[in-house]
């Protein structure tokens, strides 16, 4: 399939979703509400067969949160970036796609132990790097350690 027919069939997918085009990868913004519902479609859609989740990552953007998933298909040899803007800054939260690809069960709890974006319906959302008694997210922008970090 065709950078352009990979494009209307995505976006045929989730008509609100916003496209930016880059050199590497088609990226669509989804509203968070239709997250979930969007990957398994792009899975189970045998025109784009979105098989495989080889990235999944967290941004810290100033009023809110972003998760952001690389997606490929081993099928069809297209891949494409998915964006979703969690609603606020406070109480972060996207709905988890691990029971669509597994992969994404440890990236999540990565992203949640390091950004605090919580994923519902996760199996097992817990810290995975730092100890439960770690107050705070370091990866946020806003994160202070008067004791580890040195300010210049």
């Amino acid at each position: 399939m065709d950078i352009d027919k990979l494009k209307e069939k995505v976006i045929a997918l989730v008509p609100e979703a916003e496209l930016e085009e880059n050199k590497q990868f088609l990226t669509f913004y989804i509203p968070a509400a239709k997250a979930h519902e969007f990957a398994l479609r792009l899975r189970n859609d045998e025109d784009l067969a979105f098989d495989y989740l080889f990235c999944l990552t967290g941004v810290d953007m100033p009023k809110f949160l972003t998760v952001v998933y690389h997606l490929t298909s081993t099928r069809h040899d297209h891949s494409i970036v998915i964006k979703v803007k969690t609603e606020n800054r406070e109480t972060p939260v996207v709905d988890t796609v691990c029971d669509i690809w597994r992969t994404a069960e440890f990236l999540e709890r990565e992203v949640y132990d390091l950004l605090g974006i919580r994923f519902s319906n996760h199996p097992d959302m817990r810290r995975i790097f730092l100890d439960e008694s770690w107050v705070g997210y370091p990866l946020r922008k806003d994160y202070t350690d008067e004791v580890n970090i040195i300010e210049l």
